[in-house]
């Protein structure tokens, strides 16, 4: 990429956003306020349909001075979202973009945060220590079942018909049911 004071800069601001969550209140505001202050922003809305729509996107985010990552409960969900934050955090180190954040619900930032760092901090498989992800699912499995302490009994693999009374059995059993 070229460097930040020879790119065209079509656009003041791109947002990042999940559509459903912010489209009609938060990002509306948004465009108001921005068009009052002479911004110029990035409107998904306005790309031609039956277009595709990755590169128009990412065009626009190389073509905007700041990407404004709007963090809503369904923004990391979202394959389009997490696929703009990729190419956003490419420009930003590529040529300097700069990149606002903002955080809807602030509480929710919190938990998300407490919940990534949980999470990271427990042992678990890498799946690029695995030449063979066949053998890295037997491992997966072999240890969730370990957990579970499930062993089948293969007692009775050769008669014929019992299988579809056990079934009938272990769903009445509910095995997977915490409650006495």
């Amino acid at each position: 990429m070229a460097s930040s004071s020879h790119r065209i800069r079509k656009y003041h601001v791109f947002p990042s956003f999940h559509g459903p969550d912010v489209r009609r209140k938060f990002l509306s505001h948004l465009h108001y306020h921005f068009a009052s202050k002479g911004i110029t922003v990035f409107k998904d809305q306005e790309i031609v349909r039956g277009q595709t729509i990755g590169p128009e996107l990412k065009q626009a985010i190389r073509e905007s001075r700041i990407s404004m990552v709007v963090l809503s409960k369904n923004y990391a969900s979202s394959s389009w979202c997490l696929d703009e934050l990729v190419e956003i955090l490419e420009c930003k180190e590529a040529c300097g973009q700069m990149v606002m954040t903002i955080f809807l619900r602030q509480e929710v930032k919190q938990i998300w945060s407490k919940a990534l760092t949980d999470v990271a901090e427990i042992a678990g498989v890498h799946s690029l220590s695995w030449d063979d992800e066949a053998k890295m699912m037997q491992k997966i499995v072999a240890d969730v079942s370990k957990n579970l302490n499930v062993t089948l009994s293969r007692d009775c693999d050769k008669v014929v018909g019992l299988g579809s009374h056990l079934r009938k059995v272990y769903s009445l059993l509910c095995l997977e049911c915490d409650e006495v």
